[in-house]
């Protein structure tokens, strides 16, 4: 038996950082995650039905991030760092690696940014959520090969320009 507190609650965080990358924006990421919880809630009587929860949370938030981009015409805002993102820099040992890594970190982001839509949702379900590729098919209502395909492409663009731009620092500098 699903439960709201147990079983979907908890997926607020995955929902808010899936929504994030998507609309770029913090606040309109909060009112997606506040819209898809309303939603889950109001097909509460289909719960039972529902094989995986989180894939069906998910793909509710996914379009309902679509519909918030298309109504704000695309209007980004910066992203906040994302916790895993933030981990790595307290390993680090000392002041410059700790600012060099961030650095990096913010040429990374600001490449993912730039990527098509999904790419860069494919990018996020895999490399930061985690998801298997199926999920994420399940998730973008795409075949998996089209997955593999965009993670693909995202992560040599991702490459390429952040080769470019290492390589135009070190030129510069």
């Amino acid at each position: 038996m699903v439960n709201f507190r147990t079983d979907i609650l908890p997926l607020k965080d995955v929902l808010f950082r899936l929504a994030l990358r998507i609309v770029q924006s913090r606040e309109e990421a909060e009112d997606v995650v506040q819209e898809t919880m309303l939603k889950l809630w109001e097909r509460r009587d289909q719960w039972e039905e529902i094989q995986n929860i989180e894939g069906f949370a998910m793909t509710i938030c996914r379009n309902l991030s679509l519909d918030h981009l298309k109504r704000l015409d695309n209007q980004h805002a910066s992203l906040e760092e994302e916790s895993q993102l933030s981990n790595l820099n307290s390993q680090l040992s000392s002041p410059f690696e700790h600012a060099v890594s961030q650095d990096r970190i913010a040429i990374v982001r600001q490449i993912i940014d730039a990527l098509p839509e999904k790419q860069r949702s494919c990018v996020q379900l895999r490399d930061i959520e985690g998801k298997a590729y199926k999920d994420i098919a399940t998730i973008l209502s795409i075949s998996e090969e089209q997955v593999k395909v965009n993670i693909f492409r995202a992560r040599q663009t991702i490459r390429q320009r952040f080769q470019q731009m290492d390589n135009f620092k070190k030129e510069s500098g």
